[in-house]
């Protein structure tokens, strides 16, 4: 094998100490960030790994001092832009304060989730961010693990039973009745809200959500028609919209009841996304038709036409507040009070009259 074929060796951390003239024992100190050196020692170790292109062992670092600097955050689905804007404010916190994120894509399965928390404690994150994919105590032994273990952990979105840690998030009863009473005021009265939950079919109960916001928006929509005196119909929640072919399932489902709704809520951009497809394909006109909703506020709502009406929250605050409040618990700080984030229901053209 020829000279230009050969891999370079990495520079170790005897190399450094050689060029430095210091022990080895002084090198990994001043290089791992542990321990004591002098002043003289540091700026000579510093000055000879930068000659040597030395790069740090992280595994090696993180073993010496409990610490790796990264952070471990498991979302229920990467390709949602609610999880993707609430990364973005993640990643911003963390790079700033000095860590690393480390992405796990659970696809709302508690065993894959599982899973992801058990890597993530093998390559030693100092902690994890979750949105969690079930409430139940019973299938989450996982987290307790994190917190048994010594390591940070915050719920984004939605909490545990019985597990006292910080949850990021907002309540959404109140936005979503008040999105609730604007339709019914308009004369709807079959409105359908179509989520990606897992549940068990046909819907029942809020109950079975879970301490999630779908839950919290599907009591808002009960409160609504409970104060206008209007019969709520639980057949028109629609669980397990997954994918769009389950979309398309929900929608044949909806419009071939002899009440179809005149008003759909959409769970997540996603799903809005899908249902206006197939809306299309119907020959259904927003909002002449069919009103619409969706939750969460993004810059393409505003140039569809017409322009969504949307129920708001702030992702990205959102995300910010769980990476600093990660790391403040991993540094042993106190985070401070819990920010209140607030929701906001914003009507744009995608809503009108009921359709006689």
């Amino acid at each position: 094998m020829t000279s230009k074929n050969m891999r370079m060796k990495a520079p170790t951390t005897a190399d450094v100490a050689r060029e430095a003239k210091v022990s080895k024992a002084q090198a990994a100190r001043a290089l791992g960030g542990y321990g004591a050196v002098s002043e003289e020692v540091m700026t000579r170790v510093q000055a000879a790994a930068e000659r040597l292109g030395y790069r740090p062992n992280e595994l090696a670092r993180s073993m010496n001092t409990g610490r790796s600097n990264t952070l471990g955050v498991i979302v229920g689905d990467i390709e949602n832009p609610h999880f993707g804007l609430a990364l973005r404010g993640i990643s911003d916190v963390a790079r700033e304060a000095g860590y690393h994120v480390i992405l796990s894509n659970s696809d709302e399965q508690v065993a894959i989730e599982q899973e992801a928390v058990r890597v993530m404690l093998e390559k030693r994150v100092d902690g994890i961010i979750v949105a969690p994919c079930s409430s139940a105590a019973s299938h989450n032994p996982h987290l307790a693990q994190v917190l048994a273990e010594g390591r940070a952990l915050t719920l984004f979105d939605r909490a545990v039973y019985h597990m006292d840690v910080a949850v990021i998030g907002v309540d959404f009863t109140r936005t979503a009745q008040q999105a609730t009473h604007e339709l019914l005021a308009a004369g709807h009265r079959r409105i359908a809200y179509v989520t990606s939950m897992n549940c068990p079919e046909p819907y029942c109960s809020a109950e079975d959500m879970g301490l999630t916001p779908v839950a919290q928006r599907i009591a808002g929509m009960e409160q609504a028609f409970r104060v206008a005196g209007v019969p709520f119909a639980p057949a028109l929640i629609k669980p397990n919209a997954l994918d769009d072919a389950a979309v398309a399932r929900i929608v044949a489902e909806l419009f071939a009841d002899a009440a179809p709704p005149t008003a759909v809520i959409a769970s997540d951009s996603l799903i809005a996304q899908a249902l206006m497809r197939e809306f299309h394909l119907r020959g259904l006109r927003i909002p002449q038709d069919l009103s619409f909703v969706m939750y969460d506020n993004f810059p393409w709502t505003e140039i569809v036409s017409p322009p969504l009406s949307v129920i708001a929250q702030p992702v990205y605050e959102m995300g910010c507040e769980a990476a600093r409040r990660t790391i403040a618990q991993i540094r042993g700080q106190d985070p401070g009070p819990m920010p209140l984030f607030e929701t906001r229901y914003i009507r744009r053209g995608s809503t009108g009259p009921a359709p006689r």
